[in-house]
């Protein structure tokens, strides 16, 4: 028999309360499945389990509000060790039917004009919110990775609900609070984490023409925002330096698995998440640009799963073309690094002996000192200055 605890969703997280099961006594789970709703100082966050096995009892009933780590039902089945329950970045595949007998090589294969359509692919949330509204899901066009249906997509095909809900449930949310959770989760950082910042201002004329021509013949909804190019670099830059990607924990530095990179974003009615984009390294510009917009959609409308905020190994901010020149971040435990990326701006800059404006942008680390120092600081910054240099590879 194994456990399904409540889950940590961050350092400013104490505590959540059960608001739906998603499964019964009987029903047979398997890692990765969606499995409840818990509401925390950040709104509705679905939980996904790690285990696979059949679901045994319910401990912790609707309403119920339980510390992290209390028990919150109880599994038939073997356990997963925190090694292998790596959560997935995206929902399962959905099966596939199996593929028909080939014919005869002597009987020529004829392409077949009309086929039925495939199921399309949605978030279990965006599923359930959508069989409540009577929405044809097959219909709606998807904006999540892999062109997946969100939350936020079946809020835009019929935004009001009857009663005059809109959304999804987010019974005791309250930004009061969540901004008292992350001062509470800020103040243990400045006080807990020796922190040390370095700076480095890049110019990025090079990277904002190949935005240019890439976004040239793409409509608005489709076009690739300069915060992209940003944490390409970013993500590249970090898989070099490993001791700036992973976690302080229990007294030693635990390197991550893959750069996962929690990217900031601000909540209407105050407060901000940061769920993770999964092996950014290895992600495309379109695809990072993608997961971008997906991220704050369902961020926005109370979509987000727990993996993505309880994984992310180092932490991205950027206050875009609104906000001041320079951030100075303090780093979100357990991780050991924050990037801030200011504003773009104009400024006068030496080319080939003479001054020209060119447009800068002002990136910055704070590094945790048990885990690196300024040295690997410097190289990490470095290496995202020449990859932004090169935005032909990016």
């Amino acid at each position: 028999m194994t456990e399904f605890r409540m889950p940590s969703l961050g350092a400013d997280m104490e505590a959540g309360t059960l608001v739906e099961w998603l499964v019964k006594p009987g029903d047979r789970v398997k890692r990765g499945s969606v499995v409840a709703v818990v509401e925390t100082q950040k709104g509705a966050i679905e939980i996904e389990i790690f285990n696979d096995g059949l679901v045994s009892e319910i401990v912790v009933p609707v309403g119920g509000r339980v510390p992290v780590g209390t028990v919150l039902a109880r599994l038939d089945g073997p356990a997963i060790t925190p090694a292998q329950a790596a959560p997935p970045s995206l929902p399962p595949p959905l099966p596939a039917a199996a593929p028909p007998p080939a014919p005869p090589p002597s009987v020529p294969i004829v392409p077949i004009a009309t086929a039925a359509p495939s199921r399309q692919p949605a978030s279990p949330a965006a599923r359930r919110l959508a069989g409540e509204r009577g929405i044809d899901i097959q219909r709606l066009r998807g904006t999540g990775a892999g062109g997946a249906v969100t939350v936020a997509d079946v809020e835009a095909a019929a935004p009001t609900v009857p009663g005059g809900e809109t959304g999804r449930r987010r019974a005791g949310f309250d930004p009061a609070a969540m901004r008292q959770a992350i001062a509470a989760a800020m103040s243990r950082s400045k006080r807990e984490i020796p922190h040390y910042y370095l700076s480095q201002t890049v110019e990025i004329s090079g990277a904002l023409a190949r935005l240019e021509r890439v976004n040239r013949e793409r409509l608005p909804p489709d076009r690739i925002l300069p915060a992209a190019f940003f944490l390409r670099a970013i993500a590249l830059a970090m898989a070099k330096t490993p001791e700036l990607n992973g976690f302080w924990e229990e007294g030693r530095f635990r390197p991550g698995d893959s750069v996962h990179i929690g990217w900031a974003i601000a909540l209407r009615g105050g407060g901000l998440v940061a769920p993770a984009i999964r092996d950014a390294d290895h992600r495309s510009l379109d695809e990072l640009m993608a997961s971008m917009r997906d991220l704050v959609l369902r961020a926005r409308s109370a979509g987000l799963r727990s993996s993505e905020l309880s994984d992310p190994t180092v932490t991205v901010t950027s206050l875009g073309d609104r906000g001041a020149e320079t951030v100075l971040p303090i780093i979100y435990p357990p991780q050991v690094a924050m990037i801030g990326i200011g504003r773009i701006v104009t400024r006068p800059w030496v080319v080939n002996g003479a001054i020209e404006p060119r447009p800068v942008v002002t990136i910055t680390l704070a590094g945790d000192h048990r885990a690196s120092d300024g040295h690997r600081g410097g190289v990490l910054l470095a290496e995202i200055d020449r990859l932004l240099q090169e935005a032909e590879t990016l």
